[in-house]
């Protein structure tokens, strides 16, 4: 007798093989004015199976699984007349808004982001919007009420430093000396301050997830627009080494930026040959200074993963000068940014040919930034880790396994044995933008996961810390203990063991020193993590994740590995886990899909791995207890939010889906997003935006709306 399948391992796109990037969703396209929605979403009745010209083959399934799946549809279907009836009798009898796709649209929408810079306040003196679905949230500052605030900002932008005191008594006898870095081998063009306001709009929203104070950010000050990027081109003219974007939009107070500004032309600027300058004046503080002694500071590549045939924009560019500034050359060499580029053309020689691998540079990069990208390409990383790659466990994608779409970890592990002399490698998309300053929040990350002891590690790392229902960090962390007790589940202490064909040893350091009971939270505290995430590392095999079974190189008569996974393969690895994953592909041919393949090597070998509760934001005023079980207690493995439950997030700061994020950004940019915002809304009502620091993630583009 054929098992039924149960409803969590349902997937209609193994029926297909098609391209595709995750899950579809369906989703609601009102826009703001009749759902409070700052962002556009699809209608349902767009929703769809691929194209005809998209579909490859289709698979015939048996006619039992055909039976199954139709009754399933069936089912479904009635299930949406039976809603669409419902909502019908309602819309007739009750003069209330529509009801939303997603039961989190009901939700009141938080508007506080919008309040701008005429608004400040001390920190000490704000009010936070939301009421947690208990009342009405504060909201937006009235067009009214704002005709009585100042016309500009009632606080003057100051320089933020956020660098240790390099020539403190204490920092060079630890350290050594700091040299300062130009932007020029003359050493005329100093690198540009940032500007900041210390205070906060009045009312704020605060953010759902994670805590600047527990990462070590300033969360008493803000960001606006001309402050954060003008430094790097940002609103000043091409004559004077500028960019456009900014020029027309709402300014009042912002002369007081550029009253302070050193204005600096970048076009002449080569940033590759910048960041070597500054590494040579400064590399005696990263040196070794005996045979068995670690470096005094730690180097770092911040890697950006590119492509080929990228579109370019101004907005782009500022944000990676703000990089290499902020990085690298204000911290005299700690950090070294790099392009890792695509090159989706596999006949071109680029391992074998100068003059081809420097022309596809020269065609597909900004000239500033040539001296810093590493080409390779998919056909050079066949021969770095040939076939075969027996033992595939799932291919949902039907993608090669040397592809990019699910081998993006070779060429981060290929380039991490081409240029070794980096403690960490940091894996970085073009669509992230920072509001806020880089050293600061990357510096913070990593002095936070230092602090972690490992107790508890991966049970604290699968799941969101909600602070307004969780209190503080410490009490987190007991309530994650206690739950995981009264679960009766196993804690991971060390590497784990499971039956395989064959993997490396793990590192003796990674063995526990004692049991887990008589740990008192003191294993790992001052070690350097392995790996740091930007979303929780959760149990693929607990969901029902499109990709959790694309396992590659176990024997399949063995039982899967255990596996974790963060989603969005952003993420700090350091060189001992990069090698690990590097032997463990060419000695073992394993590999898994990349946002599960760096998790489960460092669950494997008992690697120090955590989830960074950095700051992310809600466009909606959630109700805690709902939040908290809909992302960290999903009664379904199918309601997981990473897999059919990732709907979720569409209203977040930082997801692979999510629709907040780039509104928001572009909002702040001072554009009209879905007819709301712009110059006009600005000037009539309190100024521009000033935010906290937020990471955003993804920004698919950078284009405002007519007014």
């Amino acid at each position: 007798m054929i098992p039924v399948p149960r409803l969590r391992d349902f997937n209609p796109l193994r029926l297909f093989h098609t391209n595709f990037s995750y899950q579809q969703l369906p989703t609601d396209s009102r826009d703001g004015s009749r759902n409070g929605s700052p962002f556009h979403i699809r209608p349902f009745k767009e929703y769809g199976f691929p194209s005809r010209d998209r579909i490859r083959s289709i698979r015939m399934p048996s006619l039992t699984r055909m039976c199954i799946y139709t009754a399933m549809s069936v089912m479904t279907l009635l299930l949406l007349i039976g809603g669409g009836v419902k909502h019908h009798i309602r819309h007739h009898s009750d003069p209330a808004p529509e009801e939303g796709v997603y039961f989190w649209q009901d939700y009141n929408r938080l508007n506080s982001y919008y309040n701008g810079i005429r608004t400040l306040v001390p920190s000490s003196d704000i009010k936070r919007e939301q009421n947690y679905n208990l009342s009405e949230p504060l909201g937006l500052i009235s067009k009214e009420d704002a005709q009585r605030l100042p016309h500009t900002p009632a606080m003057d932008p100051v320089v933020f430093n956020p660098y240790p005191d390099y020539n403190s008594y204490e920092y060079i006898e630890k350290y050594g000396e700091k040299s300062e870095c130009f932007l020029d081998a003359a050493e005329k063009i100093s690198v540009p301050d940032v500007y900041v306001y210390p205070g906060v709009p009045e009312i704020m929203a605060e953010p759902s997830f994670g805590s600047y104070k527990e990462l070590g950010v300033n969360e008493s000050i803000c960001y606006e627009k001309f402050g954060r990027l003008s430094p790097y081109g940002y609103a000043y003219n091409w004559t004077q080494g500028g960019l456009g974007p900014g020029l027309n939009s709402e300014h009042a107070g912002a002369e007081k930026v550029f009253d302070k500004l050193k204005i600096v032309n970048h076009t002449a600027v080569n940033w590759g040959d910048a960041q070597k300058r500054c590494y040579e004046k400064n590399k005696a503080r990263f040196e070794k200074p005996g045979a068995d002694a670690t470096r005094k500071v730690a180097r770092h590549a911040y890697v950006m993963r590119i492509w080929s045939g990228y579109f370019w924009n101004d907005h782009q560019i500022y944000t990676l000068r703000a990089m290499i500034n902020e990085l690298s050359l204000k911290s005299g060499g700690e950090y070294d940014v790099h392009f890792l580029l695509h090159v989706k053309d596999n006949s071109i020689p680029i391992w074998a040919d100068e003059t081809a691998y420097r022309q596809v540079i020269e065609d597909n990069m900004p000239e500033e930034f040539w001296n810093m990208t590493t080409l390779w390409s998919e056909m050079q990383l066949l021969n770095y880790y040939p076939d075969p790659f027996p033992h595939n466990l799932e291919n949902p994608s039907q993608q090669s396994v040397h592809g990019v779409y699910r081998a993006a970890h070779f060429a981060l592990q290929w380039f991490s044995q081409k240029r070794p002399e980096y403690d960490f490698y940091w894996n970085w998309e073009m669509d992230l933008r920072y509001i806020g300053h880089y050293y600061e929040f990357n510096t913070g990350i990593g002095d936070w996961a230092r602090r972690q002891p490992r107790k508890g590690m991966w049970e604290r790392n699968e799941r969101f810390w909600i602070p307004a229902l969780h209190g503080t960090w410490d009490n987190f962390t007991e309530i994650v203990e206690r739950e995981t007790r009264e679960a009766g589940r196993e804690p991971v202490w060390g590497p784990v063991e499971f039956e395989n064909a064959g993997r490396i040893t793990p590192p003796a350091e990674c063995i526990p020193p004692t049991s887990y009971d008589q740990d008192n939270y003191e294993w790992g505290v001052g070690e350097d993590a392995d790996l740091i995430t930007f979303n929780p590392i959760f149990d693929a095999s607990r969901t029902n994740w499109v990709f959790r079974h694309d396992v590659t190189g176990y024997n399949l008569s063995l039982p899967p590995p255990p596996r974790r996974t963060a989603i969005i393969t952003v993420s700090r690895l350091s060189k001992r886990l990069l090698d690990i994953m590097h032997e463990e592909t060419w000695r073992y041919k394993h590999t898994m899909f990349p946002e599960m393949w760096p998790p489960s090597v460092a669950l494997h070998h008992g690697l120090k791995a955590v989830y960074a509760p950095h700051p992310i934001y809600f466009d909606r005023d959630w109700n805690l207890e709902t939040m908290d079980r809909t992302f960290n207690h999903p009664r379904e493995d199918y309601e997981s939010p990473f897999g059919w439950g990732e709907h979720n997030f569409i209203g977040s700061s930082f997801y692979y889906n999510a629709g907040f994020s780039g509104a928001l950004w572009r909002r702040w940019l001072g554009m009209k997003e879905n007819k709301e915002g712009g110059k006009a809304f600005e000037e009539s009502h309190t100024g521009r935006m000033c935010l906290r620091p937020v990471l955003h993630h993804p920004i698919k583009h950078e284009i405002g709306q007519p007014e």
